[in-house]
């Protein structure tokens, strides 16, 4: 059965079904994109900003800075911009930013859930009003025998066309959609431990701060005045 066949003849729910699996496929095609350009980034970003924390912390702004285009960038640049905020501060800067970006991430979830629901559901209506307008000629339990049973027969089998296309519709995004699932649920893993790393590396410099500023005091008791 052609694309056109299944126009003509898939009832009056065809059209919300072609609706919605250009609505799908469109909502897949943008989210491949992203993941693709998102993942082969990422490790890359991740390493370059770990490192350069470690190795000169008065650098890491600035390098962080490069890569705000990047959800994982700009995660690690929020408690940066802060100027040497305390580590509870800095843990917060992290939490919040890890749950905006983490959110736009998810672009689109609402987009395939909404399909995965809707296409089942209008292919199902449209095999029913299909049955009906098959079964309508029947009117009596004589007419089982007659001619008209063919056309029946028919319309019957045109009538599950619709319910054919909504589940084909549905399984497809249902497919993709716990694909992107799970490509998110493992950013909010190696959010995590990103975050935690970039917190380690600040709560150690911020304590070697708070040692040397006593020394720094004893050094220069003209500053306590």
């Amino acid at each position: 059965m052609t694309f056109v066949e299944i126009l003509e003849k898939g009832g009056i729910t065809i059209l919300p079904l072609l609706f919605l699996s250009i609505l799908a496929l469109g909502t897949i095609l943008e989210r491949l994109f992203f993941w693709l350009i998102f993942l082969i980034r990422e490790r890359g970003i991740l390493e370059k900003i770990l490192e350069t924390a470690v190795k000169d912390w008065d650098l890491v702004k600035e390098t962080t800075r490069k890569y705000r285009n990047h959800p994982l960038g700009n995660f690690l640049y929020a408690p940066l911009r802060l100027n040497d905020p305390d580590p509870e501060v800095f843990h917060l800067a992290l939490e919040s930013a890890a749950d905006d970006e983490l959110a736009l991430m998810r672009k689109g979830d609402k987009v395939l859930e909404a399909v995965i629901a809707l296409a089942p559901l209008l292919g199902l209506l449209g095999t029913v009003l299909g049955l009906i307008n098959a079964l309508s000629p029947i009117q009596t339990i004589g007419d089982l025998g007659s001619a008209a049973m063919s056309a029946v027969t028919l319309g019957i089998s045109e009538s599950l066309i619709s319910t054919a296309v909504g589940l084909v519709i549905a399984i497809i995004s249902l497919a993709f959609y716990r694909v992107f699932q799970g490509f998110w649920f493992n950013q909010v893993r190696i959010f995590r431990k990103a975050g935690s790393e970039l917190e380690v590396i600040y709560r150690i410099r911020w304590f070697e701060m708070e040692e040397e500023s006593p020394v720094n005091l004893a050094l220069n008791p003209e500053n306590n005045y």
